[in-house]
């Protein structure tokens, strides 16, 4: 029993519990890390299509034979009584069956991408080397065999689907989908570029014009030569559209005819094609490539089928843009607001309390502070800047609506007591011998806080600002009333005055994995994408915080000599 307390009174147990929570932590950080990235990055491996034969019991004692074409995704094991429970009619005394998750595609023709299948009625499962799968831009993904090429109506090249050596069709297709790829690049940048740069000039006469007309500035000249632009840049866009039109007329000219599931035929329009491969028929290799390729347009591209597909570069972008927007506003208002309470302001009741509602606001929950933002920063704030300085815009409004400053400012209000708290504990650990050994050599108390104090307490800074950013990068809640949207292809970022538009809502990434986990109609189709977009967002906020981490390091070692 001595041996026992002894034992214990040595700290070693504690020491060995403590050693196993960060072993546990870390296991349980690392395998979640795993999970996401096993579930996320696996979806954008090019998988094999099957072929195979459906026989399926009816409950007239008949069977329904059907051929399937599609992706094995997932399997798992159901109770007999389930499956008769939902119209199938199977064998009670096998008490469990497998059945697998299929993605067969087509969903203009299916009316749904997945489908269940029983595993025990497949039979024939063959991978056929010249099955096709269509990315495209609308109806998500099609499989099926590639019979003929059209031009305009007219038949161009036509293949056997039933001889896989036969790939004349498959070689005329790569050539017009490259076409068709270039042709819709060059449309996207006419449209977004040119285009966008006549209606915000078109929208910036109109507006001219509504402010002079407002302050009774309109003058016979003012709007004759408002409307001498407006007539140039008419002309213009005359041009664009008369080239858009050419251009959409090239792109419609190529189909292709495919043949589906039980022989169905569909013809499809080359233009909405994204990307086809045939899986079946790949190496390595070339599936390598074919994932590299969809892993580069899941980051760099914007989204398509109500988020399901496509990239999510503008939730990046808008992610990264607000918590850098955050960063600016929060660290001199709370580093202000630390000084002033450390520094200058009295120490007694007043200053207590102060710091005790700061720190009371640390935990107050994060939508309370959507709902302020929403009143205070778009109802009032906003509304007040419209009617001062764009008054020509409305009834529309420019500030008094949601948009990337107001979310901005809003989480920097949700992120301003750490900073300060923070702030604080790095003034505190400043001797008090170097404030008075400053101002003894004739420095006033601004010039020792400037030169001394704060320099000093910088890696303190960066600590409360890493904590900010990590709070307010995961942030969902209150940004959904204050500035971000399901879906805003558009980047705040562009080539027209003035360039940075920050009244214009904004993706985040936080939301997009709300909307696509839990507001997606094709749940499916989502689930991988939520996986794969919750790997990234950690990887968003570990780059950030690791950039700040690295900020404070280096102030760290700059200052550690005055530490001394």
């Amino acid at each position: 029993m001595t041996t026992i307390k002894k034992f214990f009174a040595s700290g070693t147990p504690w020491i060995w519990a403590n050693a196993g929570a960060v072993a546990i932590s870390i296991i349980m950080t690392v395998g979640l890390l795993l999970l996401l990235a096993v579930n996320g990055l696996g979806h954008f491996w090019p998988k094999d299509l099957m072929l195979a034969n459906y026989l399926q019991p009816t409950s007239d004692g008949q069977s329904l034979q059907r051929e399937i074409i599609g992706e094995r995704i997932d399997r798992e094991e159901v109770s007999a009584e389930r499956i008769i429970s939902s119209g199938i009619p199977v064998d009670a005394a096998q008490l469990m069956y497998e059945r697998e998750l299929v993605k067969i595609g087509n969903r203009d023709l299916n009316g749904s991408d997945f489908t269940w299948l029983l595993s025990d009625f497949l039979s024939d499962i063959r991978f056929p080397e010249n099955l096709t799968a269509f990315e495209r831009r609308e109806w998500g993904n099609f499989y099926g065999y590639v019979r003929e090429v059209k031009e305009a109506g007219n038949s161009v090249v036509v293949s056997d689907p039933a001889s896989p050596a036969d790939s004349a069709a498959w070689n005329e297709l790569n050539v017009r989908i490259e076409r068709a790829l270039a042709i819709h690049e060059e449309i996207v940048a006419l449209e977004r570029v040119e285009i966008g740069e006549v209606n915000h000039a078109l929208e910036r006469l109109r507006l001219e014009q509504r402010g002079l007309e407002l302050r009774d500035a309109a003058t016979a000249e003012s709007l004759e030569a408002i409307a001498a632009e407006r007539a140039e840049w008419d002309s213009r866009y005359e041009v664009l559209q008369t080239r858009l039109n050419e251009l959409y007329a090239e792109i419609e000219r190529d189909t292709v005819v495919m043949l589906a599931m039980n022989g169905e035929e569909t013809e499809i329009n080359v233009s909405e094609i994204v990307r086809a491969y045939q899986p079946n028929g790949l190496h390595i290799g070339s599936k390598l490539v074919i994932y590299a390729q969809k892993l580069w347009e899941f980051l760099s591209d914007e989204p398509r089928e109500a988020n399901t597909e496509g990239g999510i570069f503008p939730a990046i972008f808008g992610t990264v843009t607000m918590v850098l927007l955050m960063s600016v506003f929060v660290s001199p208002f709370g580093v202000i607001a630390a000084v002033y309470l450390r520094e200058y302001a009295k120490q007694g009741f007043v200053t207590r309390t102060i710091r005790i509602a700061v720190n009371n606001l640390a935990g107050v929950p994060s939508i309370v502070y959507g709902v302020f933002g929403l009143g205070f920063f778009i109802y009032f704030l906003g509304a007040e800047v419209d009617q001062a300085f764009y008054p020509e815009a409305l009834p529309a409004p420019t500030f008094g609506t949601p948009g990337l400053l107001w979310a901005s400012l809003t989480l920097a209000l949700l992120t301003v007591p750490v900073v300060i708290v923070s702030t604080e504990e790095g003034l505190a650990r400043i001797p008090r011998s170097l404030r008075e050994g400053s101002l003894a050599l004739g420095a006033t108390k601004f010039e020792t806080l400037w030169r001394v104090v704060l320099p000093m307490a910088s890696p303190a800074m960066m600590t409360g600002l890493i904590l900010a950013v990590a709070r307010a990068a995961g942030e969902v809640a209150p940004l959904m009333l204050v500035g971000v949207v399901k879906l805003a292809p558009a980047l705040p970022v562009d080539g027209n005055y003035p360039y940075f538009h920050l009244d214009q809502k904004f993706m985040h990434l936080g939301f997009h994995i709300y909307d696509v986990g839990f507001q997606s109609p094709n749940v499916e189709a989502a689930r991988p994408l939520v996986f794969a977009t919750a790997l990234l967002l950690v990887i968003v906020i570990a780059a950030l915080n690791q950039l700040a981490v690295s900020i404070r390091n280096r102030l760290r070692e700059k200052f550690k000599a005055l530490d001394m």
